[in-house]
């Protein structure tokens, strides 16, 4: 039965699109995504009762607004209605931070204040795109992006101390010029017109450092509460080895530190390093590492090495993952996979692909992270079959395995990755053993050695001898 209170809440429910259960309750709108799940995860294993939210209001941390003028001359700033680049004016949402919908607001009256335009799509003219606004909802940190199609602002210096006047609760100010015909948000360049450039919020009891480019968890009151389930699942004893893939600013990776022996985040985006390392300093966690690299690679590289892994944490985009990440997984093939999905769809395609290959699902959680949407998170928890562990145990040598990086300060995927990242050079693990005894680090006896004396093994380049010799510096090795 549908709501008449639900039904009449919000004056753009019709055109706006982005709250496709709006016309149900709360709880008729849980009981449908969990209905979502059972069907398309229930044939894995039981599907756990969803976890809702307590107030499900006003949660998104990150608000934008698209701006633009009417045929009548109006300013007008708000959302864009669903599939189209027409924008549905909208002073306030009711899934919106509520101060950031204020700021928004008198963002718009400002521009009519001082003369300014916005800017139109067609002709590539005009000032002001969007805005973006980013609240630390425990430290009450807030950041303003002004996304412009110029990187001229004029009377710029007036107009941010209109804005903080209004709202001093502003921390930073940010102009991001995108002049380019676009559907992305944030063009290249950015210019701190206020503060710091970037916001901090607490989450699970660490502080992150947000950026205005950098991704952070939308709804962070729920957030908690999906990671304390991931956490939960990966049974930490305070012994294991852990890669958080897909990892980000590092989130769910530093979250884990605190019960696990040593984390490894991997992530392709560097900006998205640099944040993560930022943050484990600023939290002082000393048993993570992020490595620029592609996950899958890092990943067959540690197998290769004759490292393990103990839980795999996988958090992939609403496509999912793909079968070369999966099938690198299957290399290492971790005693357990904890996966965050944002997607039942793409989560159940996965799930088939893992569990006809060793593994099985044992616990399935949904979580609403975006209340009256039809988004829905699930974690789930994969553990290897006892079978495939055994076989595993019997294949790998310990007489063969190079065990001194654990104590020698990186695996041979993060000196690679470091060295790529920080060189354009490919080093092979050949090449880093040379190195290693040249600089009087242990290695394995048999790691690396020629099969017999008359062999002959390449030798490392000067110039990636040198490369190798930095990354050993960078992790304290020499």
């Amino acid at each position: 039965m549908e709501s008449t209170q639900n039904k009449t809440r919000c004056p753009h429910s019709k055109k706006c699109g982005g709250c496709q259960l709006q016309n149900l309750d709360y709880k008729e709108q849980l009981a449908h995504k969990e209905r979502t799940c059972i069907r398309l995860l229930g044939k894995f294993c039981r599907v756990e009762p969803i976890i809702g939210m307590e107030n499900p209001y006003h949660y998104r941390n990150k608000v934008q607004a698209a701006f633009g003028t009417t045929r009548a001359g109006r300013i007008i700033s708000g959302i864009y209605q669903s599939s189209t680049h027409n924008i549905v004016a909208v002073d306030s949402c009711m899934t919106e931070d509520e101060i950031a919908d204020r700021i928004i607001v008198d963002i718009r009256r400002l521009l009519r204040d001082f003369k300014m335009t916005t800017y139109n799509e067609v002709t590539g003219r005009g000032f002001l795109r969007h805005v973006l606004v980013k609240r630390g909802f425990q430290t009450g940190e807030v950041m303003v992006v002004l996304v412009t199609g110029t990187p001229i602002f004029p009377a710029r210096n007036n107009f941010t101390r209109a804005l903080l006047k209004l709202h001093p609760e502003i921390t930073t100010i940010i102009q991001n010029v995108n002049d380019r015909y676009t559907s992305m948000l944030l063009g290249q360049n950015e210019k701190t017109l206020y503060g710091p450039g970037y916001i901090t919020d607490i989450l699970c009891g660490l502080r992150f450092r947000i950026s205005a480019k950098s991704f952070y968890q939308i709804n962070p009151v729920q957030t908690e509460v999906l990671y304390g389930k991931a956490m939960e699942f990966a049974e930490l004893t305070g012994k294991e080895t852990v890669i958080d893939a897909y990892c980000g600013i590092g989130t769910i990776g530093m979250v884990a530190s605190k019960k696990a022996g040593q984390v490894l985040g991997v992530e392709v985006n560097r900006d998205a390093v640099r944040d993560a390392r930022e943050n484990a300093k600023l939290n002082r966690v000393k048993n993570i590492r992020f490595v620029c690299a592609d996950a899958g690679d890092f990943m067959v590289d540690m197998a290769n090495a004759g490292e393990h892994c103990d839980v795999l944490f996988m958090d992939p985009p609403r496509a999912g993952s793909d079968t070369a990440f999966l099938s690198c997984a299957l290399t290492l093939a971790p005693r357990r996979i904890v996966y965050v999905s944002c997607n039942p769809e793409t989560l159940a395609r996965d799930l088939n692909f893992l569990t006809k290959r060793g593994y099985r699902a044992e616990k399935i959680q949904p979580v609403d992270m975006f209340p009256h949407t039809d988004h829905v998170e699930t974690v789930v928890l994969l553990s290897k079959g006892e079978v495939d562990s055994k076989k595993i145990r019997v294949e790998f040598s310990l007489e063969d395995m190079d065990m001194s990086e654990f104590q020698d300060g990186a695996t041979y995927p993060q000196i690679k990755a470091y060295v790529l990242e920080h060189s354009g050079l490919k080093v092979s693990n050949l090449y880093i053993s040379q190195i290693k005894r040249k600089c009087g680090i242990e290695v394995g006896k048999n790691y690396n050695l020629p099969k017999s004396e008359d062999s002959r093994q390449p030798q490392c380049p000067p110039e990636k001898e040198k490369a190798i010799r930095e990354a050993f510096k960078y992790f304290g090795m020499i």
